[in-house]
């Protein structure tokens, strides 16, 4: 019998999950005092039925709010601006509604508004190296989409576009939201193909936890859990013809997500999330795109460094595991499990029709810049140190 190693879990947000739970938000906002501050993308949420009934709520709360809206993927200076422009406005809570990029920089503005420094003293690796000591102001996140976990963990990431361009993580155990509220009606807006992209970066989230060499039962347990909420729902939330599936599906979608989100968290990820940090950087390659693109031919290149170097690893016995359930195959051999893995990615790539890099600029030319930019902290849980010319592999095969 395998020994219990140890293991550590950091802090998590409460977790309030459920179809029309965002009716519960002003109570929560009201419990931190009378002003918040909600960021929300540019359109998607306030086109919704669900935006005048918040506002009208938060008004019978008699609680006052100030605005902000995203427009993409934040970048530094962009929080920075929003943070000198509600310095004083006495702001006792940040609210974010959104994707992954709205709920990062409300973090980072939580996190930046008690004190009025700029982020870039914080930034990993790009900024001045300042340690970060907290407390942020409570953070509550709501997301509208199932892709990037951010709801449950404690990155703020952020962005710089071209050639010196970057994406680093705002981190500190205070960032983490103090609530995680997780209504999957918010889902009904998202258009199908950023259901489709979002999914394959909450699965290559579960995936590259599972495998993560900071691994725990712990975490198993909730990656596994999600994995098996993305094979019940992922198609079905893309079923335009039938919109009780499509709802059951995206509740699915958002449970796998937010597990993402505390796997990512806890275990780390991979060689995936390793190489979408340079090309979300220095190409225009939104996020779940780039793992969505990448995860088959990285899940083939570990599956065969693996075998090639260390043939007794335990992340080969989890891709087979993986392989099973994607193909409804309990008595599956592990060698026919992991290639059949490859092969069911791969598919979903095509079915999808998740673009090539080179449809966003990427060239052979690009590939050792890539290869060079990718060794941050993802790369580091990988389950075997990939070389370079296997990094290269994975790229050059979605060029």
């Amino acid at each position: 019998m395998d020994n219990l190693t140890p293991f550590t879990i950091t802090r998590l947000p409460r977790i309030l999950f459920g179809a029309g739970r965002i009716s519960e938000l002003p109570a929560l906002v009201a419990a931190y005092g009378p002003h918040t501050l909600i960021v929300t993308g540019e359109r998607s949420f306030r086109a919704t039925v669900q935006w005048p009934a918040l506002t009208r709520a938060l008004a019978e709360h008699k609680i006052h709010y100030d605005e902000l809206r995203v427009s993409g993927e934040p970048s530094p200076q962009f929080v920075d601006a929003a943070v000198a422009r509600f310095r004083l406005h006495h702001i006792k809570s940040v609210i974010g509604i959104g994707g992954g990029s709205v709920l990062d920089a409300a973090k980072a503005i939580a996190g930046l508004l008690p004190y009025g420094n700029s982020v870039l003293d914080h930034l990993e690796n790009v900024g001045r190296n300042i340690p970060y000591h907290g407390p942020a102001l409570p953070f509550i996140a709501v997301p509208t989409t199932a892709g990037t976990g951010s709801e449950a963990t404690k990155n703020a990431v952020l962005s710089i576009h071209g050639e010196q361009g970057f994406k680093k993580s705002f981190r500190h155990e205070t960032l983490v939201p103090e609530y995680a509220l997780i209504d999957p009606d918010l889902l009904a807006a998202c258009p199908s193909s950023l259901i489709a992209a979002d999914g394959m970066d909450a699965f290559t989230q579960l995936l590259e936890s599972f495998v993560s060499v900071k691994a725990s039962y712990f975490t198993d347990a909730l990656a596994w859990s999600g994995m098996e909420a993305v094979q019940r729902g992922f198609f079905a939330a893309l079923a335009d013809n039938d919109e009780g599936s499509a709802a059951t599906g995206r509740a699915w979608m958002a449970y796998a997500a937010l597990l993402s989100g505390i796997t990512l968290a806890q275990a780390g990820l991979g060689s995936v999330h390793g190489l979408a940090s340079p090309l979300g950087a220095f190409f225009p390659i939104p996020h779940g795109v780039a793992c969505g693109t990448l995860v088959a031919v990285a899940t083939h290149i570990n599956i065969a460094a693996l075998r090639a170097r260390v043939p007794c690893h335990p992340a080969l016995a989890k891709y087979a595991r993986v392989g099973r359930l994607l193909e409804n195959n309990p008595e599956m051999g592990d060698v026919q499990a992991q290639d059949q893995l490859v092969t069911r990615l791969s598919h979903w790539t095509e079915q999808l029709a998740l673009p090539r890099l080179s449809h966003f600029g990427v060239c052979e030319g690009d590939i050792p810049r890539i290869v060079a930019n990718s060794r941050g902290s993802s790369m580091t849980t990988n389950p075997l140190v990939l070389d370079d010319t296997e990094i290269a592999a994975i790229v050059r095969a979605r060029v």
